[in-house]
């Protein structure tokens, strides 16, 4: 149990990099867009193959993050470690893409299972089955 909680607190602290890109593609946001992004979601927003698509990916996402965590504090300067963030950025992107999610998707799941102890649960038993 303690493993899978590791692993959705680093899936989770990496889906904070998938959130820059997501948030540069929107183009033209108005208020009411703006407003409707910032309302949060709950676990009766996503279906269970959401969400099962949500784990799958997390546990992926988890060992680009170590990987690439372990090369950025190798990197020797500024743009090396940018270069790396990059890469690892666009790795976790295509992870999420290609497991049917968007990253829009993907990081509002990431939120509502922050927030919701029971959506954990059930995510983390989803996990743990795959």
């Amino acid at each position: 149990m303690r493993k899978i909680t590791a692993l959705f607190a680093a899936s989770l602290l990496s889906a904070g990099m998938v959130s820059a890109p997501a948030m540069a593609q929107q183009s033209g946001d108005n208020a009411a867009q703006q407003q409707t992004q910032q309302a949060a979601p709950s676990a009766e927003d996503f279906t269970d193959e959401q969400l099962q698509q949500f784990a799958d990916a997390s546990q992926e996402i988890a060992a680009i993050s170590q990987d690439y965590t372990q090369r950025l504090q190798q990197a020797e300067d500024q743009s090396k470690q940018q270069e790396i963030r990059k890469e690892a950025n666009d790795k976790m992107v295509a992870v999420v893409e290609d497991s049917g999610l968007t990253v829009e998707t993907f990081n509002a799941i990431g939120q509502t299972v922050q927030q919701d102890p029971e959506l954990m649960k059930k995510v983390q038993g989803m996990a743990g089955q795959s």
